[in-house]
């Protein structure tokens, strides 16, 4: 198998939510294979953090402060990676998390509208700005959840937006065409800071949960994981995958 399947040299990534967690591991996975990657998040220090690590260890990245919910951060973003590296050819959205757990009808109407925006709406407009600025072979990858599918109490505004996702994944596939290819994935438990602050897990509990899931894998995920799926759909080898929603949870 020809080693330039997953090779990205040359190519320019930009990933929101990359402060940490999910967002962090992909943005090393790229930046292993050859990328120039954007680091997008709303806190300062951590994306400097990510991108200061990925130069170190020879790679190519710049830090952005990036609030997604904002269309104007989002033009900027993908400016930045133009001006920076010249070109603009993956978007990965990975920014999107709701704290707030509670049953549907005791949830306010601004925490809806807030998980909304973020985890759906966000989502619209990134890819919206990537075609405007992709040239060629663009490619964007969303970041989902289990919980578009799974059906997790008083998570029923963060599945709702997480299954909204997934159809305009299907949906921008097919209006952009050969142009640029939309996939998604939808991690299972990774246990980063944010999942796990708003499931109220401690690192103490972690071998209880890990022994309570019971995955075929017979672990939990790792950001890692997530950053090789990424790599898969973002590199050549995934030339003929558009549209797609693939579940990456240890099978879960």
């Amino acid at each position: 198998m020809s080693s330039d399947l997953f090779d990205l040299s040359g190519e320019v990534a930009i990933v929101t939510g990359a402060g940490r967690g999910i967002g962090e591991g992909i943005a090393k996975v790229l930046a292993d294979y050859g990328a120039s990657v954007v680091c997008a998040a709303r806190r300062t220090e951590e994306v400097e953090r990510v991108a200061s690590e990925i130069v170190a260890a020879n790679g190519k990245a710049i830090a952005c402060t990036a609030d997604v919910t904002n269309a104007a951060d989002l033009n900027r973003l993908a400016t930045s990676a133009i001006d920076e590296f010249g070109q603009l050819d993956m978007w990965v959205t990975n920014a999107g998390v709701s704290a707030v757990q509670a049953p549907l009808l005791e949830l306010s109407s601004e925490e809806w509208d807030n998980t909304l925006a973020l985890n759906l709406t966000a989502v619209w407009e990134a890819t919206r700005v990537a075609a405007q600025y992709m040239e060629g072979k663009g490619r964007i990858l969303n970041i989902s959840s289990i919980a578009a599918e799974d059906v997790i109490e008083g998570s029923g505004h963060y599945a709702a937006a997480k299954s909204g996702l997934n159809m305009i994944t299907r949906t921008f596939s097919k209006e952009l065409g050969s142009s640029i290819r939309v996939n998604a994935i939808m991690p299972g438990f990774v246990p980063t800071e944010i999942m796990m602050t708003a499931l109220n897990i401690t690192n103490e509990q972690l071998p209880m949960v890990e022994k309570s899931l019971n995955l075929p894998s017979g672990r939990l995920g790792t950001p890692q994981d997530l950053g090789a799926a990424a790599l898969y759909l973002l590199a050549p080898a995934s030339e003929w995958v558009t549209g797609q929603v693939i579940r990456i949870s240890g099978g879960m």
